[in-house]
């Protein structure tokens, strides 16, 4: 099974036995290189390892696009949901990511409360937004 979610998931890190999986693909349809517009779709899993469920409370987001430039975002819960994941599960949810630039990064974290009521930090790790070649 490790072995298929390594080759689904090009990206992975665990922190406080949670791990954050993570997918992207580059969206040509709904980017316009001409208009300076690229966009990027991610899917990621949070699989709990522990022995008691967490709840994922607030996201945490640092993005970068190809000059350097860095953005902040962070809000409560992924995709409208504050998700209980149960030992042994996983939550999967896609999202996406629009920059100006055809390369760029993401990383982040995720707050998350435990069953005896402490706050974790679980680290989203960095993944790559990179717009294929195009040859002219």
């Amino acid at each position: 099974m490790n072995a298929l979610m390594n080759a689904l998931f090009s990206y992975a890190e665990t922190t406080h036995d949670v791990t954050v999986r993570v997918s992207v693909n580059f969206l040509s349809e709904q980017s316009e290189p001409d208009m300076g517009k690229w966009f990027w779709a991610y899917h990621i899993r949070i699989e709990n390892g522990r022995a008691a469920p967490v709840q994922l409370l607030t996201r945490h987001w640092t993005i970068a696009d190809g000059r350097g430039a860095l953005y902040k975002r962070e809000g409560k819960g992924v995709v409208g949901e504050e998700p209980v994941i149960h030992p042994g599960s996983a939550y999967d949810y896609v999202s996406g990511c629009p920059l100006s630039t055809p390369t760029g990064w993401m990383e982040g974290s995720y707050q998350m409360l435990d069953a005896g009521g402490s706050i974790l930090e679980v680290r989203i790790p960095r993944f790559a937004l990179q717009a294929p070649a195009v040859s002219g």
